[in-house]
């Protein structure tokens, strides 16, 4: 266990070392002054800051690293789709609201699978709906709206359950769901 000023000064230890290597690259130098300057920042603005960010989380390294690969192959891939639609013959978009039912409950991977959602080309989340406890989405093109939501559950929220909650647990309760 940590002492408490370790604990207290860096609660978000990565939020510090982003800070410092954000300013490092604005100043586009590394000398001793910029090196100093960026240890401070990455250290004060957390501590400042401490009372509005949320308890930092232990988040899975290698579902996180996994989740990241999915998310880039799918955006290159998305791009080239979308690409080939816009160019091509509009008739052939089919433009759909797909609701995606969520088994995740932290706001945090929640929020995150909507920033995935929208970043893929060709989909976009509209809201998350907490009464129903789901996210609406919307697909450029799709034609089947229940496949869209399960390849939604599988590829990015499977992988944030095991990154954000007890993954085994909700890998069951998720497998009932698509099922």
């Amino acid at each position: 266990m940590s002492p408490p000023h370790t604990r207290r000064w860096l609660k978000h230890p990565w939020l510090s070392l982003l800070l410092g290597a954000a300013w490092l690259l604005l100043q586009h130098s590394v000398s001793v002054f910029h090196l100093i300057s960026a240890a401070l920042i990455g250290l004060i603005v957390p501590w400042l800051l401490r009372d509005f960010l949320p308890a930092p989380k232990t988040l899975r390294l290698q579902p996180a690293l996994r989740l990241a690969g999915v998310v880039l192959w799918d955006i290159v891939v998305s791009n080239i789709t979308v690409a080939r639609l816009v160019l091509g013959p509009m008739a052939r978009m089919q433009p759909a609201w797909v609701p995606v039912p969520l088994a995740l409950t932290d706001p945090t991977a929640i929020a995150l699978l909507a920033t995935i959602i929208t970043t893929t080309p060709g989909t976009v989340s509209c809201t998350v709906d907490e009464e129903r406890h789901e996210i609406l989405v919307h697909a450029l093109n799709c034609t089947d709206p229940a496949q869209m939501a399960a390849e939604i559950k599988a590829r990015y929220e499977s992988p944030l359950l095991a990154i954000f909650e007890d993954g085994a647990g909700h890998a069951d309760a998720l497998q009932g769901e698509t099922s």
